[in-house]
């Protein structure tokens, strides 16, 4: 590539290429119609049935990408939340109330499918589902990739048993839950109350545009930065992650086709091994970068924690074999697909020089740098 990538990008942070994917900070009220007026423009092809959409949170990484997933179809969206979504969407009908029991807004209406995002209170779950039961037809609940209690499976399927209070062991009476077994609580807390009705989707790690986590734009953002990069282990752990867009246009698919049923969201098809994923993101940048792979127990012995300072990265250790080895056919079958490595990485990188300076200095996940430095310093000591 010549250096008209790298110009490209610097001039995306200067006009905010943000708004061009459809997302912005939400400090920054986006307006999605620019840019789902010209993906209708392009020939995106509408459903051939209008669905009446809610969507319970929708202001969040997930849920403005739910929206536009749903508005290029050509559905109807109404967001359900305590008045975030006026500001982020004032031209969607917005509906102000509360998941810890405040529904009277939705009363008397009815919608095709509701779309429950990012909670693990199965209470809340729970009053949701049992208020919205006569209104709507379908429940999609997103759960996650963390709900399953054995994660050591090879393959990794759906039918994989999920976290309980006694295999977790958790006492019932216990209110505050790990994330794990609250998600997975709160799928079965859906499907009592609507049986036969309900739509699981557990995602991995969802990246992409939008993510203020960092868990992967770390990786980007370092390898466009250039130099000597710290990399974990041999290159050979798989890897299964699952872009945003991705995810968000499966669910609406979900939606359309009425499947029912529990469906895992991650991806690609076959498991990506590390290495391939960081020379893949390194294909969308110009900056002159090389790998220095180093061992998980010298990384271990030097404080860097997998899928903490080597975000994505979970070698498949300690009952971790299943982690990123899922068999995705049914998903597949069911409508799932996978944009490129190399449009994840241009969007992500675009986002993130959207974002102002001293957030683009901040990030929330990764090594810093000087800590990149010495532990290499290390390696490069002891292999001496």
């Amino acid at each position: 590539m010549t250096t008209s990538r790298k110009d490209f990008l610097k001039l995306s942070a200067a006009a905010g290429g943000a708004l061009g994917l459809g997302v912005t900070p939400a400090s920054a009220a986006p307006n999605f119609a620019g840019p789902i007026d010209s993906a209708r423009a392009r020939g995106r092809q509408e459903a051939p049935r209008r669905l009446e959409i809610l969507i319970l949170g929708g202001t969040g990484f997930i849920g403005p990408f739910q929206v536009k997933a749903a508005l290029d179809r050509g559905h109807n969206v109404t967001l359900f939340n305590r008045g975030s979504g006026r500001v982020m969407f004032p031209y969607l009908e917005n509906l102000v109330g509360d998941r810890n029991g405040d529904y009277e807004s939705l009363r008397g209406r009815r919608w095709d499918v509701v779309i429950d995002n990012a909670t693990n209170d199965p209470r809340w779950v729970e009053m949701a589902a049992d208020f919205l039961k006569d209104s709507v037809d379908q429940f999609i609940f997103v759960s996650s990739r963390s709900a399953y209690a054995d994660v050591s499976r090879v393959p990794m399927t759906a039918d994989a048993p999920t976290w309980t209070f006694e295999t977790a062991g958790i006492p019932r009476s216990q209110e505050s839950l790990p994330y794990g077994l609250g998600k997975a609580e709160s799928e079965r807390a859906a499907m009592r109350v609507m049986p036969g009705r309900t739509t699981i989707v557990r995602p991995g790690l969802i990246i992409g545009p939008g993510d203020e986590t960092d868990r992967f734009s770390y990786w980007p953002v370092r390898i466009h930065r250039g130099g000597e990069v710290l990399a974990p282990g041999d290159g050979t752990d798989p890897v299964q992650i699952i872009d945003v867009r991705d995810f968000t246009e499966f669910m609406v698919r979900l939606a359309e086709d009425q499947t029912m049923g529990a469906f895992n969201c991650v991806g690609p098809r076959t498991p990506r091994p590390m290495a391939e994923l960081l020379y893949g993101i390194r294909a969308v940048t110009t900056a002159e970068t090389t790998f220095t792979w180093v061992p998980e127990a010298f990384l271990a012995g030097h404080g860097i924690r997998p899928y903490a300072e080597m975000p994505v990265w979970r070698p498949p250790t300690n009952g971790n074999e299943g982690f990123a080895r899922f068999d995705l056919t049914p998903e597949i079958e069911a409508g799932l697909t996978f944009r490129s490595l190399s449009d994840t990485a241009e969007a992500t990188l675009e986002y993130h020089f959207s974002r102002p300076l001293e957030r683009q200095q901040a990030l929330r996940a990764g090594v810093t740098a000087e800590k990149e430095r010495e532990v290499l310093a290390a390696w490069r000591a002891q292999s001496r």
